[in-house]
């Protein structure tokens, strides 16, 4: 599992896991629950190359928002398993 700890949002961290580059566990621990719990659901099954680009950039509070830190965490993660291999 990777966890993720976000910054500029209302969300505390968000906790991660992807199989073959697909998202299978999504969790924003924090935040606005109704949005945070929609935005896992939605990811859930879909490859994280296709969720960064849909939801990097999006701006709630200042320059970042829930969405925009999940694309952060997804890249880092992807950063990180490539760096193992």
């Amino acid at each position: 599992m990777f966890i993720y700890k976000t910054r500029g949002v209302c969300s505390k961290s968000i906790e991660l896991e992807l199989v073959g580059g697909i998202v299978t566990y999504c969790k924003i621990n924090g935040g606005c629950r109704g949005n945070t719990q929609g935005l896992s659901k939605m990811v859930i099954g879909r490859k994280a190359s296709e969720i960064i680009p849909l939801l990097k950039g999006i701006q709630c509070q200042g320059s970042t928002s829930c969405p925009d830190q999940l694309a952060q965490a997804l890249e880092q993660y992807l950063s990180q398993i490539e760096g193992q291999m």
